[in-house]
Order: structure tokens, then C-alpha cells, then sequence
């Protein structure tokens, strides 16, 4: 997996960032609070570290396309194919 390096949007550096704020998620601390911790203030750049294809499959728990979530997992993921 790489991790983001710039913000995709402004292109604020965010790559020396990333390890801290994947230790601090597994470690079980709100994704948010690990964000404010390390000074990410802007949404373009919280949104660029937290959805890195790391939390792609718990953003789809919120999908609006529910009854295609499972397919699009699979599909992208393999998940589920022996």
C-alpha cells in the first residue's frame, strides 16, 4: 500500500505523516482525534489520509448503495473468492 505523499487537493506534504496516523488508528484512537493530534486542519487533507485505500472498505458501511456493497468489495478487493 503507499501512502498518500501530497494532499490531492492543496498538495500539502502528507507523506511523513502516514505512518504515525496508521499506528494511532490501530491502535484504536478516533481517526479524527489522531488528525487533530498530528495538525491536519484542513478537510481536503484529513479527507486525503483517511480515505487511502487502507479505509476504503469501512467508508463503504455508510454507502447509500447498501445492497451493492458487498459486490463492489468483492469485485475491487477479491474479497470472498476462495
Amino acid at each position: 500500500m503507499l501512502p498518500p505523499v501530497r494532499c490531492f487537493t492543496c498538495g500539502t506534504p502528507l507523506g511523513h505523516l502516514w505512518e504515525q496516523f496508521k499506528a494511532r488508528v490501530a491502535a484504536g484512537e478516533e481517526a479524527g482525534k489522531a488528525l487533530d493530534s498530528l495538525g491536519v486542519e484542513r478537510y481536503c487533507c484529513r479527507r486525503t489520509l483517511y480515505t487511502a485505500v487502507t479505509y476504503v472498505e469501512e467508508l463503504a458501511l455508510y454507502s447509500v448503495y447498501r445492497k451493492e456493497r458487498e459486490q463492489v468489495i468483492r469485485k475491487y478487493f477479491h474479497v470472498g473468492e476462495g
